[in-house]
C-alpha cells in the first residue's frame, strides 16, 4: 500500500504531465516534433510528438517532490533523460539506427558501471542457479535495447503502447512483494501516473490528439525493463527472472515474430512496416478501438497464464519451457495470419494490361 506522500508525489507528477502537454503541445510545430501521415501511418492530419517528453517531466517533477531516492534511481532517471531527448532527436531528425542504438548501449553501461546493477543469474533453473559471470553485463545491454524497441514497435495505434506499460506495471506488483524495494515500486507509480494524462490525451479524451513519439517508447521501455532487472536480481522481491519475461510478454513476442518474418523476406529486421499484430487484426476487419481491447486482454491473460504457471510448476525451467511454447505458438499464429493477408492481397491486385493482354494470348 503506498504511502499518503507517495500518492502525492504521484499526482504532483500526473498534473506536471498534463501541464507539459497543454505547453508542449502548442509549441511542437515549431519545435518540429509533428507526425505526418504517409503510406504507413494512416492518422489523419498532423500530431503532435510529444507525449514522451511530457511523461518525463511528470516522472521528474513527481520524483524530486519525493526526494528519498538512492543512488541507482537517480542514476537511471539521469540516463533516462538523455534516451528522452535522442528520442526527440529521432522524432524532429530521423536518426540512423546504429546512432540510436550506440547511444542506448552507452546510456545502460553508464547505469551498470555506475550501480553494479545488472543480469546476474537467470535463477534456479532444473536445480542448477544459471550465473552469467562476464556474460552478465553484455545480456542486459541487449535486453534492455530490446524491450526498448519492442515497445517502439508497439506503438502503432492510439493508446496500445500505453496501455501495456500499464499492464506491464500490474504485472510487475502482481509478481513481486509490493513492500520489497519500494524506491522501484514508486518509480513504476510515478511512471504509470505521469502516463494517464497522455493515455486520455492519445485516446481523444482529453483536447487534441498527441503521440508518444519515441521519445516516449524508449522511456517507458528503458524504464520498465530497468526495474525488471533490479527486482529480478535481488531476493528481496518474488520476482523471478523467468517471471519477468510473462510481465512483458506481448511485446516480445510481438517482436520476435515481426523480426523473424521480415528476415525470412530478405528484410532488414529493423525496416518498419504494417505487419504487426495490431495492423494485421485491423486488416482483419476490426475497428482501432476493438483492436486495442483484444490486445490488452491479451496481454493480460499472458500475464496471468504466467502468474498461475509460476504457481503450480514450482520449476523455474518448466516456467520457461511454457513461456517459449507459448512464444512459438503466437508467432506461428501472427505469421500464419499475416501470409494468408499477404496471399489475398496478392490475389486482389489487379493485372496489368499488358501481363493480361499477354495472359489471353497464350
Amino acid at each position: 500500500m503506498l504511502e499518503p506522500r507517495v500518492i502525492f508525489d504521484c499526482l504532483v507528477g500526473a498534473f506536471t504531465s498534463a501541464i507539459a502537454i497543454f505547453m508542449l503541445r502548442r509549441y511542437a510545430l515549431l519545435l518540429g516534433l509533428m507526425d505526418h501521415p504517409d503510406q504507413r501511418k494512416q492518422h489523419n492530419g498532423d500530431v503532435p510528438l510529444v507525449g514522451g517528453l511530457a511523461i518525463f517531466m511528470g516522472i521528474t517533477v513527481g520524483a524530486a517532490a519525493y526526494g528519498q531516492f538512492h543512488w541507482f534511481v537517480k542514476v537511471l532517471i539521469d540516463t533516462a533523460m538523455l534516451l528522452t531527448l535522442l528520442g526527440a532527436l529521432d522524432d524532429r531528425f530521423d536518426l540512423s539506427v546504429r546512432h540510436r542504438l550506440l547511444i542506448q548501449a552507452l546510456a545502460i553501461l553508464t547505469v551498470i558501471a555506475c550501480t553494479g546493477v545488472y543480469i546476474r543469474t537467470l535463477g534456479h533453473i532444473f536445480g542448477y542457479e544459471v550465473k552469467l559471470g562476464w556474460v552478465g553485463a553484455p545480456l542486459t545491454v541487449v535486453a534492455i535495447i530490446g524491450l526498448m524497441n519492442a515497445f517502439n514497435l508497439m506503438d502503432g495505434i492510439d493508446g496500445l503502447a500505453g496501455s501495456l506499460e500499464l499492464v506491464s506495471i500490474a504485472a510487475i506488483v502482481m509478481f513481486a512483494d509490493p513492500p520489497a524495494l519500494q524506491e522501484m515500486v514508486l518509480l513504476l507509480a510515478l511512471l504509470a501516473t505521469a502516463s494517464l494524462p497522455y493515455l486520455m490525451t492519445n485516446l481523444g479524451l482529453m483536447g487534441r490528439k498527441i503521440f508518444l513519439g519515441d521519445a516516449g517508447s524508449m522511456l517507458i521501455g528503458y524504464l520498465l525493463a530497468w526495474a525488471l532487472v533490479r527486482m529480478s536480481q535481488t531476493s528481496q522481491t518474488h520476482l523471478s527472472p523467468v517471471d519477468v519475461l510473462w510481465c512483458v510478454a506481448l511485446p516480445i513476442f510481438d517482436t520476435f515474430a515481426v523480426m523473424l518474418r521480415r528476415v525470412r523476406q530478405g528484410k532488414s529486421p529493423f525496416k518498419p512496416d504494417r505487419g504487426h499484430v495490431h495492423h494485421i487484426l485491423m486488416d482483419a476487419g476490426l475497428g482501432p478501438r476493438t483492436t486495442l481491447l483484444v490486445l490488452i486482454a491479451l496481454a493480460v491473460g499472458f500475464a496471468l497464464m504466467g502468474a498461475l504457471i509460476s504457481h503450480a510448476a514450482k520449476s523455474a525451467g518448466l516456467n520457461l519451457m511454457a513461456f517459449f511454447f507459448m512464444m512459438m505458438v503466437y508467432m506461428a499464429t501472427v505469421m500464419q495470419a499475416r501470409a494468408r493477408q499477404e496471399a489475398s492481397r496478392q490475389r486482389m491486385r489487379p493485372v496489368p494490361p499488358r501481363l493480361a493482354r499477354k495472359q489471353i494470348q497464350t
